[in-house]
């Protein structure tokens, strides 16, 4: 059965006729073209297809398209207004990617975090006294990397927590 949504994707609307089955991160990259949201395990489990929904990080590939019919999304691409977001500079400043495939991922994770960091939302680790880096670490613990570059993601999220 098919159905007719509209999603707002970086700013620019876009209406589109999907199966019911149809995920977000499906919606995103087979029928928009935006690529930026990966397909890693397509469980919820990697983080890879992390895109912002109204403000708030969520795993596109659980999210099915016709459940968020008018929704607000932001994709790593939509970022930046001009300029690279100051998480996208981070990253590139710290070299805080390698194979980069889960990289846009990862930062629109981290600039999720930032925003909860500085709205004073607290974490499972918050209560325990964590320190800055146990808070990224905690934050971002939904999105693995498998080159293992999570010291630099952790300073290029330090980094755009301090700026």
């Amino acid at each position: 059965m098919d159905a007719d949504i509209t999603l707002r994707v970086d700013g620019v609307e876009h209406r589109l006729t999907v199966d019911t089955r149809t995920t977000v991160l499906d919606a995103l990259r087979e029928r928009l073209g935006i690529t930026s949201p990966k397909k890693g395990c397509d469980h919820g489990q990697c983080g890879a297809c992390t895109v912002l929904l109204e403000g708030r990080r969520v795993n596109s590939c659980l999210m099915p398209a016709v459940a968020h019919d008018g929704a607000d999304l932001r994709t790593a691409d939509g970022l930046a207004d001009g300029e690279p977001h100051p998480v996208q500079r981070g990253f590139v400043e710290h070299d805080a990617f390698q194979c980069g495939y889960c990289t846009p991922g990862q930062v629109v994770s981290a600039v999720a975090a930032v925003d909860e960091l500085h709205a004073g939302e607290p974490s499972a680790v918050t209560d325990r006294g964590a320190d800055l880096a146990e808070e990224i670490r905690e934050r971002m613990s939904g999105n693995i990397c498998r080159c293992g570059a999570y010291a630099n993601i952790v300073r290029a999220v330090e980094e755009a927590v301090t700026r």
